[in-house]
């Protein structure tokens, strides 16, 4: 195999890792997006006990996504109705 064959396999096995990758983001900004949403209309005084813990967890790390993250996740679902 030629060094250009190999720069060419490279790039090309590159180029589909970046595309699963983007595909992925996509979908995570889905589930980060519906997270937020959730957790903007959550009462959190009306859950059981038994899931408080998880909504708090959840509330922590949707807050602390970067600001320009949670614009791309709220208008990734706000297409996707």
């Amino acid at each position: 195999m030629t060094a250009s064959t190999q720069q060419n396999t490279g790039t090309f096995m590159l180029s589909k890792e970046l595309d699963i990758l983007m595909a992925e983001r996509q979908h995570l900004l889905k589930v980060a997006g519906a997270a937020a949403q959730f957790v903007a209309v959550l009462e959190s005084n009306k859950l059981p006990g038994t899931v408080a813990t998880e909504a708090e967890i959840l509330a922590e790390n949707v807050n602390a996504l970067p600001e320009d993250t949670l614009k791309d996740a709220l208008r990734s679902i706000t297409r996707a109705k």
